[in-house]
């Protein structure tokens, strides 16, 4: 999956994409590389970050989806919490609807479910302005595996079918670099869950801590 964060304060590419020309060039440098999908998001969520409007969301998103449809024969993701976004967003294709609150924003489990979209569902608690400050866990992955598992019965029960869906730990959100490594080390609990599964580790503070290098070359993960 290549990232294109479409906002000015994502924490390792905010600002890189001013003008479509900038995105599309990154894009093909992406699929060059062996993307096989392509993430879009007007929204950052990295810790601390404040939302933006859905106007604002959608005025940043939706020509980079239209151009990018456009220009490659590459499935899209959107990156997005709002159902005003998923319409949009689908309406042009989007083969992925990718929501780190797990379709908890009004309207956005219904937008979601009347699309023909596959659904990613993470793990998230509280706000990217707040995650931080909950992350105490007795059993992380039990923890957060249950939840995703609640959660995909819940929108199963809306109307997604069981192939639609994706799960995703939502590594660095509401854990610690410690937690992080505990669900990486025990992944394959999260793929006894049933699910296909989206790991978002590159760039991460996790990566950092760890290796010890600038969000310039945390590339792996």
């Amino acid at each position: 999956m290549g990232v294109l964060n479409i906002t000015p304060d994502s924490f390792s590419d905010g600002g890189r994409f001013e003008r479509i020309d900038q995105v599309l060039y990154a894009a093909e440098q992406m699929i060059s590389d062996g993307a096989d999908i392509l993430d879009i998001g007007g929204e950052s969520t990295r810790p601390g970050s404040a939302g933006v409007s859905v106007a604002t969301e959608l005025e940043r998103v939706a020509p980079v989806i239209e151009a990018l449809a456009t220009r490659f024969d590459c499935p899209l993701s959107i990156d997005t919490s709002n159902a005003e976004t998923i319409n949009e967003a689908c309406s042009q294709g989007v083969a992925l609807i990718n929501d780190v609150r797990a379709l908890k924003r009004p309207g956005a489990l219904a937008a979601a479910v009347n699309s023909a979209s596959l659904i990613c569902l993470m793990h998230m608690r509280g706000e990217p302005d707040t995650m931080d400050t909950l992350t105490d866990y007795d059993d992380v992955t039990s923890e957060v595996g249950a939840y995703l598992s609640n959660r995909a019965d819940e929108v199963i029960a809306a109307g997604a079918s069981a192939e639609q869906l994706l799960i995703d730990p939502g590594f660095g959100f509401a854990k610690t670099t410690t937690q992080n490594l505990i669900m990486l080390n025990q992944l394959h609990r999260f793929t006894e869950l049933g699910y296909p599964l989206l790991v978002g580790m590159s760039r991460k503070r996790m990566i950092g801590e760890v290796t010890g290098q600038p969000v310039a070359r945390r590339t792996p993960g």
